[in-house]
């Protein structure tokens, strides 16, 4: 038997309890929710994944067991499941990714040449150096170590910085990513590619720096350091994500400007990043298809409307792309399809994610002052001028080679600055507006989730049946099932949103003591 608990004991315990709060759970569960994402895939799952993982494997060039120099400089020899992992269901959403088990090999001795990858500094290295750490010879436990990795650094950060952050700009944070992020967000965050890092950074840089400019003393030195942190992912990571890093710094600059000796001195660190952000421009030479355009190919997206056929009238192509830009818009919440933009989503999630963002944007958009008028303004110009331009030099209509993936960061920056408090007064969502976004963000997380697994477990095609652990064609060698994969993974998600909606005081209204050090006008 064991003994009684003494009194003392008893009201520490009680003291632990009373002491603990809910949200502390938030950020473990949003690492179960992505890792649910993490695994609905397989290898070659996320667009040109063949690319971005033999640029993985060969951004040490000491490691010759995983990646050796081919014929000449241009190319490199490398485990041929890098190289055919999406080949037989990409653009095949009929096929499951089963199709592998006839194309390729685990191998991990490099015994296929390649030409796709990060050979002449298409992109920025520090994406593929920091990834490159986890290559092993275990090809299928590097990928998903990788897409972990991506998970738990955005779950970190964003921990870190919500921490960091005064409480006014915390819901701006929040629902930042809890308006942008279904499907795509999610899809792409826990994937190989690096837009990853590139969605990571941007999303977070433009905040840190904004709470860094508000603060002082120890809560300063933090912010400071994710701020620095974010411009590094995403400006090692895609050459437009630079260009965007050094956008969002010049905007909160604005924002916060004050003529005054305290704002040149902390001015200094983000100049600093943006020149920063400038030199991995120039390394990459993305850059140069912002002023040739990009290669033109075939549509990529069927679902986009035929209306956007060729015109050799300029001021046509011109109005044809600006009518047609907005489905780039919608493709971050489902309008497009995932993967290789072959994995279609049920219009429940578009229609439902596209809700929640406008009723976010709508909603911060009563809390307004003219310097955040000006700065939404400046974003929505960004995402109607960069894809128009972009395609419009290179000879090209909305479908092909831009991707809404491109715009993502853009859209979870004007999404969080709507709802950025201003000169004291914060945007907020009644209780049952924040129910209704709660059950419908949650529900369009389900389904989107569902539809990924199905595509790859079984292929797109009728007569499949509901249940994933049925007649599975395709899935990991490990010991958890599909459906609990699902069931698991889109519960914490719904968890982790209820916490952030209804136990957040910040979000949810409740009297929380100001952490500010002096009064925030913007």
């Amino acid at each position: 038997m064991s003994p009684e608990r003494s009194p003392a004991t008893s009201r520490l315990l009680r003291d632990k309890v009373r002491g603990f709060r809910v949200i502390w759970l938030a950020p473990l569960l949003a690492f179960v929710a992505l890792a649910s994402w993490a695994l609905a895939s397989p290898m070659g799952a996320s667009p040109d994944d063949d690319y971005h993982l033999v640029s993985t494997w060969c951004a040490d060039p000491g490691k010759t067991w995983a990646c050796e120099v081919g014929t000449d400089l241009t190319q490199r020899v490398v485990p041929e499941a890098l190289v055919k992992s999406p080949l037989c269901f990409a653009h095949h959403p009929e096929r499951s990714a089963a199709c592998q088990k006839d194309t390729f090999s685990l191998d991990p001795v490099p015994t296929e040449m390649t030409h796709r990858g990060n050979f002449a500094g298409q992109y920025p290295p520090v994406y593929y150096a920091a990834m490159n750490i986890v290559v092993s010879p275990n090809l299928e436990f590097s990928v998903v170590l990788m897409r972990l990795i991506n998970a738990f650094v955005f779950v970190a950060i964003t921990t870190a910085l919500f921490a960091a952050l005064p409480s006014i700009r915390r819901p701006a944070l929040v629902w930042g990513w809890l308006a942008s992020t279904v499907p795509l967000g999610l899809f792409l965050i826990a994937s190989n590619n690096p837009s990853s890092w590139a969605i990571v950074g941007v999303g977070t840089s433009w905040i840190a720096l904004l709470g860094y400019l508000e603060s002082s003393g120890r809560r300063k030195v933090g912010l400071g350091l994710i701020f620095v942190v974010s411009v590094i992912m995403a400006a090692g990571s895609r050459g437009d994500t630079a260009v965007y890093a050094g956008f969002a710094i010049a905007l909160v600059l604005v924002l916060r400007f004050r003529n005054v000796r305290r704002f040149w001195m902390d001015a200094i660190l983000p100049l600093v990043m943006g020149v920063v952000a400038g030199l991995f421009v120039l390394m990459s030479r993305q850059s140069q298809f912002g002023v040739e355009g990009l290669p033109s190919t075939a549509v990529s997206d069927p679902t986009v409307a035929s209306a956007a056929a060729q015109s050799s009238d300029s001021f046509g192509h011109i109005a044809t792309l600006l009518f047609n830009v907005p489905s780039l818009w919608a493709g971050v919440f489902g309008y497009w399809g995932l993967g290789w933009l072959d994995t279609g989503m049920p219009a429940i999630v578009t229609f439902g994610a596209i809700t929640v963002a406008v009723g976010a944007v709508f909603t911060g958009l009563r809390v307004m002052t003219w310097r955040k008028a000006i700065a939404l303004g400046a974003i929505a110009t960004l995402l109607v001028f960069i894809p128009t331009w972009v395609l419009y030099q290179g000879g090209q209509q909305v479908g092909q080679e831009v991707q809404p993936r491109y715009l993502l960061p853009l859209i979870v920056m004007f999404i969080g600055l709507a709802m950025v408090s201003a000169n004291g007064r914060s945007p907020r969502l009644t209780r049952t507006q924040r129910i209704l976004v709660g059950v419908t963000i949650s529900v369009a997380q389900l389904v989107a989730l569902y539809f990924n697994m199905r595509r790859y477990i079984h292929g797109d095609t009728p007569g499949t049946g509901w249940n994933l652990d049925q007649h599975t064609l395709w899935w990991w060698d490990i010991a958890v099932s599909p459906m609990t994969v699902l069931l698991v993974g889109s519960l914490a998600f719904s968890v982790t949103i209820w916490i952030l909606l209804f136990r957040t005081p910040e979000i949810a209204g409740i009297s929380a003591k100001s952490e500010e050090t002096e009064p925030v006008r913007i």
